[in-house]
């Protein structure tokens, strides 16, 4: 499946070659119905052939008699009536085999991509999606999979046709070989016109696949940053830069079909241009009883029908440019080889909480310093601990290390004594949960929200609800669990969105709990009602998880059983939070600063209730 992309001027050079190169992917992946399609297009294209043998055989048996004697004879209008007919069901069927099979062969292969470029996306590590923007990985996802597989449609077309070619140019010559050689003289012109169409035109095609791609990110950015773009004002400016790339993508098609409107009429007019030919030789020849009316007759209509296979084959490589450079950026993700490696150890399935050690822990984004260095704390099993620092001081970034949704430059993060790393795929996930502070919710109802395609008991997601404080508003709700819920949660608070994320991590009871101030936006009293019940032990279940929280609320972090203090990246200090008041003034300048800026008794991001 994989070929290795190639660019620039070579790749300019080789359209044609890569554009082959990629049909003959599709080729190998589904043989049986492009032989299908094929065989149907061979079928239509000499059944097209057979339209000028009976043209002629109706010219010489029929016409020219019934000129002759002065009479039509209704045998013979039954006999031209039963051939056009005839040709024309069978050359039906060649078009039906011809045309599903085509858009059988396009879809499943546009399927099969897609599929191959969601499974790729979900290995890849968080690392390797930060560097890409959104809008590039739903265009390679999208459009440049469909622009991959473009000239499948023409193809079987012109594979049939190009056998209707040769079938048509042996009966050419067997008809009447001066005229064949008349009428084939404008071929040249027709192929010379063809590849000086395509050298001008495969640069320009190829530079608007790349500008769909841009397009596209630019429009996938401003939809998926609406509240920011509208909070802001900016409607104008994101006007602008859609503008901007529009009007490129505009002027090169535009450009694109100058060109194809001035050469369309002269690989029209050529074919003409050559039946004029035949027609003026075979006058000549009939003149002089070298041939009769019904081969001259023949060898103009073949020579109609020939030209058709050039044309089709114009439009297969015209499909190449945009073929090429959507296949190159698809493969360029599938041979991405930044996946992360996998043990094959797995935790055993405790009834107390994880124990979690971090040990010397250093990470940094791509391309920047490092933003944790020399990180060490451990968490003893069922413990709850805050972890509280300023503003860039790590601590999401210490969440995803957690999870290891990235790993670390170096260092080690250990579940019960075993390095994350060494644990096998899907491992980690069936005994930890990170619920973030950005509450992300599908448009799907509450049911389907916080199972989120696990097995799970209406009494379990209750039961998850009841510890994260929603069963409340979601009692409240139309249809209750089956209330859908709109794009994101869109017609849920802040807080219930909040809740509702943690209700989804809560149902598959994790021995280790990572939540990423996700209670942020919820009231003070229900955020200390939600860490109470964390800390209860449920009747069916033998322990307490592990839980870590990034705080801020003095309120919140004084319900831990200790905390972590973070700066600069590095552990300050550890102990609880009255040990940690009382001997580090950073701690507690920071704590009490953040407190002083929220109103008496009040949050920082009210709650809206449902209408």
């Amino acid at each position: 499946m994989s070929r290795r992309p190639s660019t620039g001027r070579t790749r300019q050079r080789g359209t044609l070659r890569d554009g082959f190169a990629v049909i003959g992917v599709a080729i190998r992946r589904e043989p049986w119905i492009f032989t299908l399609s094929t065989l149907g297009s061979v079928l239509f294209g000499a059944l097209t052939v057979a339209d000028a043998w009976v043209l002629g055989w109706s010219t010489n048996h029929v016409v020219l008699p019934a000129f002759k004697d002065g009479d039509i004879r209704p045998v013979g209008l039954l006999s031209i009536l039963a051939l056009f007919v005839a040709v024309a069901l069978l050359r039906a069927v060649g078009i039906v085999a011809r045309r599903l099979g085509a858009g059988v062969m396009q879809y499943r292969m546009q399927a099969h991509y897609r599929r191959a470029v969601t499974r790729q996306y979900l290995r890849l590590p968080m690392a390797w999606h930060q560097q890409h923007p959104t809008g590039q990985l739903l265009s390679n996802a999208n459009s440049d999979v469909e622009a991959a597989w473009a000239p499948i449609a023409p193809l079987p077309m012109a594979v049939g046709t190009v056998a209707m070619m040769v079938i048509a140019v042996g009966e050419m010559f067997w008809t009447d070989v001066p005229l064949a050689l008349v009428g084939l003289l404008v071929f040249p012109l027709v192929i010379a016109t063809n590849v000086v169409y395509q050298r001008i035109q495969s640069p320009l095609m190829t530079r608007a696949q790349a500008l769909r791609a841009e397009l596209s990110e630019v429009a996938h950015e401003s939809f998926d940053g609406a509240l920011v773009v509208k909070s802001l004002g900016r409607e104008g400016e994101e006007t602008d830069r859609f503008t901007v790339k529009a009007h490129r993508l505009r002027d090169v098609n535009i450009k694109a079909g100058r060109i194809r409107a001035a050469f369309d009429p002269v690989l029209e007019a050529l074919p003409n241009i050559g039946v004029l030919a035949v027609l003026a030789a075979g006058v000549f020849r009939v003149e002089r009883g070298l041939t009769d009316p019904g081969s001259v007759v023949t060898v103009a209509y073949l020579l109609t029908i020939v030209s058709f296979p050039i044309r089709s084959l114009g439009w297969l490589v015209g499909e190449f440019p945009r073929s090429v450079v959507g296949f190159d950026r698809v493969q360029a993700v599938l041979d991405t080889t930044g996946e992360m490696a996998y043990g094959d150890r797995s935790p055993e399935r405790r009834a107390e909480g994880a124990r979690l050690d971090v040990e010397d822990l250093a990470f940094g984004y791509s391309g920047g310093p490092l933003v944790l260095r020399n990180l060490t704390f451990s968490v003893r099993p069922g413990r709850t601990v805050a972890l509280v620092g300023a503003t860039a001081s790590g601590k999401s970034t210490l969440t995803a290390l957690l999870l290891r949704l990235v790993d670390p430059a170096q260092g080690r993060v250990l579940m019960d004594g075993t390095d994350v790393r060494d644990l096998a795929p899907g491992a980690l996930a069936e005994h930890a949960a990170l619920v973030p502070q950005a509450a992300f919710l599908f448009d799907d109802t509450v049911r389907g929200n916080v199972a989120l395609g696990a097995d799970v008991h209406d009494d379990a997601v209750w039961e998850a609800l009841r510890t994260a404080q929603a069963d409340g508003f979601v009692a409240a709700l139309p249809a209750g669990l089956d209330t859908r819920l709109g794009e994101r949660g869109a017609t849920l608070s802040g807080g219930q969105r909040q809740r509702l994320s943690l209700a989804r991590a809560l149902v598959r009871r994790p021995r280790l709990l990572v939540m990423d101030d996700a209670t942020s936006a919820v009231d003070p009293e229900v955020e200390a009602r939600i860490l109470a019940a964390l800390r209860r032990t449920p009747d069916d279940v033998q322990s307490e998880a592990t839980v870590l929280v990034v705080a801020y609320r003095k309120a919140t972090i004084s319900l831990a059983d200790e905390v972590v203090y973070l700066r600069d990246g590095q552990v300050a200090d550890q102990g609880t939070h009255a040990e940690l008041l009382a001997r580090s003034p950073g701690y507690a300048d920071l704590v009490n600063a953040y407190e002083q800026e929220l109103p008496e008794g009040g949050s920082h991001d009210a709650e809206v209730s449902v209408p």
